[in-house]
């Protein structure tokens, strides 16, 4: 089972970090539907943090480990609030792809949520 979960700010409900891990075993590695498409929205979150909302990459914490399914995001608290902003629609595509595909596959993907 893939497991996400969001941290979000207690004062300001800013998505903060986001943590995936886990494998969805919907199907055979190389043909799991769920886990690439889990893992595609994920990545290209973060890429979409460097790429459309300019944050530079050495400033974003994360880490990847495909063996173990982990991939680990928080993003900058020294960012401007524009830029912040632009963070939080991109971030807030991921919670709602996520959602997305929970509703097609409940039994293979969770989400929860936490605070920072």
């Amino acid at each position: 089972m893939i497991k996400v979960k969001i941290f979000k700010d207690k004062k300001n409900g800013f998505i903060e970090r986001y943590n995936i891990s886990g494998h969805a075993g919907y199907d055979v590695k190389g043909q799991d539907i769920v886990c690439a498409a889990v893992s595609a929205l994920a990545q290209t979150v973060l890429i979409s943090l460097v790429e459309v909302c300019g944050i530079n990459e050495e400033k974003i914490d994360y880490l990847i480990d495909e063996g173990k399914g982990l991939l680990s995001v928080k993003v900058p608290k020294t960012i401007d609030i524009d830029t912040r902003n632009r963070a939080e629609i991109v971030l807030r595509v991921l919670e709602v792809g996520i959602k997305s595909i929970i509703e097609n596959y409940p039994e293979y993907v969770t989400l929860e949520y936490g605070e920072v």
